[in-house]
Order: C-alpha cells, then structure tokens, then sequence
C-alpha cells in the first residue's frame, strides 16, 4: 500500500510540475487580506439578515468552497449550508456563457432567506441564470455574495450586495479558485501568467 501511495503522489508532483512548467502565479490578494474582509462582510450580512428565523447559505461549486467555509463561521446567525453547482469554464480560462446545473440544491428555500455565496463575477452569466432559477422557488429574501468581482467583463447586468475584492481582468486561481482542477489550495488569491 506504502509504495503504491508513494507511486501516486510522484505522479502527482510531476503532472503539477508539467502544468505549473506553462505558467506561474504572481500573487494579488494576500491570505491575510482575505481573512479581514471575509470578517467584515460576514458583519454586514450578520447586520442585514439579523432578524432572520434561519439564513440559508447556498455555496456555488466548485469555487466558492474556501470562502463559503470561512464566511460561515463569521457570520453570527443561526445558518444552514447548501449547495449548487453551475458551470460555465469547464477547463478553459475563457467563460462559455452557456451555464449548465450540474448540482442543485438538497434544500427547500421557499419562504427562506438566502444567500448565495460565489467565488468570482465575470460575465455574470453564471450568478445571472443561479439567482433566476432561485428566485422562481419563492425565497423571502435573496442576495449574493461574491468574493471577487470582474466589472470589465461584464455581459450582463447583475450585480452582487456584497463583493469582496474588485479585480482587473486576470484570469486568477488560489482560495478555493482553480485553473483546470489545480491551486484550488493555495491561500492567497494569485493572477495566472502564462509562460
């Protein structure tokens, strides 16, 4: 089992080592910056659903998965998490504007408030068709929440109540944020420079 185990992880490093050889990550938002704004939009959204029997957080996956675990825990109300999964990168750095539901929710939210928590806006394709499908399920209340937010690459008009970090147009990974399945682990939110 040992060798077997070792065998995959050396597999492992030299396929990162392949992909990280076409291009580097230079750093734009540090961790320790993250963490001080998630406290303080976890405040604001604490301070605007106060009086709320129950906030049902809706993470959007894959990307979300970092931020919606550290907001959580800030946010002071009681709270329940659920997920969706929408798609509209697949593998390329480019946005196909074709958003597929590759996950709904496990929950009910009619008659709830909700608040859906996104890793990045760009076209706003993405959280313009997730909001949309929400909405049609009667929520008392619905809002978004993004960590980051590409306003130069918007298509559509849809903008987020709470936003993290507004960003150039980067293609960017780190935080839960991925380029083809990869970096999704680092702490920092990092720019991809192609080599």
């Amino acid at each position: 089992y040992g060798d077997h185990r070792d065998l995959h992880l050396s597999l492992r490093r030299q396929r990162q080592m392949c992909i990280r050889d076409r291009y580097s990550i230079d750093q734009l938002i540090s961790a320790k910056s993250i963490a001080a704004r998630v406290e303080t939009l976890a405040k604001d959204i604490t301070n605007y659903f106060l009086n709320t029997e129950k906030l049902i957080v809706v993470g959007l996956l894959r990307g979300s998965f970092v931020f919606i675990a550290d907001l959580a825990r800030e946010i002071d109300l009681p709270i329940e998490i659920d997920f969706l999964e929408a798609s509209s990168y697949g593998n390329s750095t480019e946005s196909s504007r074709e958003v597929k539901i590759l996950k709904d929710l496990a929950g009910e939210i009619s008659g709830k408030d909700v608040l859906v928590v996104e890793d990045i806006v760009d076209t706003g394709h993405t959280l313009k068709h997730v909001l949309q499908l929400l909405n049609s399920r009667n929520p008392r209340r619905i809002e978004a929440c993004a960590l980051l937010d590409k306003p130069t690459r918007r298509e559509v008009e849809i903008k987020s109540r709470w936003t993290g970090f507004e960003i150039p147009d980067e293609f960017v990974v780190g935080y839960g944020i991925d380029y083809a399945q990869d970096n999704r682990h680092l702490p920092f939110i990092g720019k991809v420079v192609q080599k």
